[in-house]
This record gives C-alpha cells, sequence and structure tokens, in this order.
C-alpha cells in the first residue's frame, strides 16, 4: 500500500484575518501615537538636548554645546538653591495640612446623614476653579487695605490694625498655604473616600462587638487599609506642589524678596524673561530629578507598608 502525497500547507485564514486585525488597529493607533510624541516625546528630547547647550540670543550665534556647564552652574546656584528650600518647605507643610484636613473630611463624608450627596458635590468646588482665577480672589481676600480676611480679624478682634499679608515674607508663605489648602484639600478628600468606602463595614462592627472605640478601630483597621489611598494622595500631591506656578505668580509674583519665589517661578524667569534657554532647561531637568528622587522616598516607605494586597 502506497502512502498518498500530503498537500503543502495552506495558510491559515484566521491567521490572516487576526494579521490584518493587527495592523488596522496599529493604523487606528498612529495618530494617537504621534499626537503624544509630537507633545511629550519631543518636548522632553529638545530640554535635555537644551540642556547641554549655551546660546546668547543677544547676538546672532548658533548654541554652542557646553557639556555638563549648566548642571554645574545650577549646583552651585544659590538662588536655584533658596528657591528649592522655599519650593520644599511649601510642599511639606501643605500636603501635610491637606493630608489631615483631607482625612477629616473624608472621615465625615463617609458616614451618613442627610444632605450627604449634596455635601461631596459641594466639596469639590474648590477643586474646580480655575487656578489664576482662585488666586486672584485671594489676592483680594488677603489685601491689607479692602481684604476680607483682615475686616474679620479686626471684627474679632484678633489684631488691632491691618496686616500687610502679601507684603512680609512669613505673612506671604502663610497665605499662599491657606490658598492652596483650600484649593486642593478636595483632591485628597475624595482619594481617601474612595479608599474608606473599600473598607469592609463588617471589620468596624466586629470591632465594635470586642469593645473597640473609635480611636481604636481607626488605628488598627481605618488607617492599615487606607495606606494605598494615602500613599496615592501623597504622591499626587506632593508632585503637584512641588510644580506650583501659578497660585503664588499671582498672588505675590514670588515676593516679597523672593520669600514665595518657587523652583517653577524662577524657571520660568529665566526662560522667558532672561531667554537663557540652556540654563532653565538644566534646572527642568534637574527639578524632575529632584521630584523623582523624592517620590521614590515616599512611595517606597508606604508600599513596604501597605504589605501584599
Amino acid at each position: 500500500m502506497t502512502a498518498r502525497p500530503t498537500a503543502p500547507p495552506r495558510d491559515d485564514p484566521v491567521d490572516r484575518r487576526e494579521l490584518g486585525d493587527h495592523a488596522f488597529g496599529a493604523i487606528l493607533l498612529m495618530p494617537a501615537v504621534l499626537f503624544v510624541g509630537c507633545l511629550a516625546v519631543y518636548p522632553i528630547g529638545r530640554v535635555i538636548w537644551l540642556s547641554f547647550f549655551t546660546q546668547n540670543l543677544g547676538t546672532e550665534l548658533q548654541p554652542v554645546f557646553s557639556g555638563a556647564s549648566n548642571y554645574v552652574r545650577l549646583v552651585n546656584d544659590g538662588h536655584y538653591l533658596a528657591a528649592l528650600r522655599t519650593t520644599t518647605f511649601f510642599t511639606v507643610i501643605a500636603v501635610s495640612a491637606e493630608l489631615v484636613v483631607g482625612m477629616a473630611l473624608a472621615l465625615l463624608l463617609n458616614e451618613t446623614f442627610r444632605g450627604r450627596s449634596f455635601a461631596r458635590a459641594a466639596a469639590l468646588v474648590p477643586w474646580a476653579l480655575p487656578p489664576a482665577v482662585l488666586a486672584l480672589a485671594w489676592k483680594w481676600v488677603f489685601n491689607d487695605q479692602f481684604g476680607v480676611f483682615n475686616d474679620l480679624l479686626l471684627r474679632l478682634h484678633v489684631i488691632d490694625r491691618p496686616v500687610a499679608w502679601l507684603g512680609t515674607p512669613a505673612a506671604a508663605m502663610f497665605s499662599l498655604l491657606i490658598a492652596d489648602v483650600w484649593k486642593t484639600t478636595p483632591f485628597t478628600t475624595i482619594l481617601l473616600l474612595a479608599g474608606l468606602q473599600n473598607i469592609p463595614r463588617g471589620l468596624y462592627e466586629a470591632a465594635r462587638m470586642d469593645g473597640a472605640r473609635a480611636v481604636t478601630s481607626f488605628r488598627f483597621i481605618t488607617l492599615p487599609l487606607l495606606v494605598p489611598s494615602i500613599a496615592l494622595a501623597l504622591l499626587f500631591r506632593s508632585l503637584q506642589s512641588f510644580g506650583i506656578f501659578d497660585l503664588p505668580f499671582v498672588m505675590t509674583g514670588g515676593g516679597p524678596g523672593g520669600a514665595t519665589e518657587t523652583v517653577a517661578i524662577y524657571t520660568y524667569s529665566t526662560y522667558l524673561r532672561y531667554l537663557d534657554f540652556g540654563y532653565g532647561s538644566a534646572m527642568i531637568v534637574g527639578t524632575t530629578l529632584v521630584m523623582a528622587v523624592a517620590a521614590l522616598l515616599i512611595y517606597l516607605p508606604l508600599s513596604r507598608a501597605a504589605g501584599p494586597r
């Protein structure tokens, strides 16, 4: 009995169809990839490239490659280091206050009471307002001549004369912190409230049956299970606060005497006022590295505290 010759294998039409689907999907994704590349990848690469060059726009000379000279200048720039300290101080105080106030509001909004839906919606109003408009409003509130804040304190007899809240270094920083906490606490509240709603209510009922008080339940149930939400809130708010620009720029312009000048304002002045693109790019790269290190220092301890889920 002779074996019948086998026919050569034919292409599977399913494979062709799958290949066509992949190609069609790649075509659909191409505009998004090009859009992201134009808006993100190219500017990032351009900034890194410019940070290794020096350029004098007062002449017609082309940018000159200067290696790491801009970064050496950055490390020795006392003005930049002062702005970095100011930004760090602002970030630590603002984020800490927002976390405490946001936790209190989240615990309150997690309870059942009449009008809770309206209260949750109203809590988002400050976060939804445009930052520049909000900054201008707070600038009027803290005005030393006809501001509402001074008028309120005078009526309560807390002060006996108007205070120039935006005219002295300490008072200007205090004013910025109040405005920023009022603006961004709702964001922290929403993140923590979402974490609270994922905690099973049965755990609290079991703890209550065992005689645990509210403080004990908060310490041993709420906080451990809320660590991922706290970490997320800290990361987002720390990065946003470290790059803050619009609020201090509108309210104080970085003054008085540079007391509220953040890294973003100094970088803006270097770019658009002094037109030093090489050094401004080095500032952006250096500040980004500092923010990345800070994010790791925040994330790693909290990730260990959260443990495996």
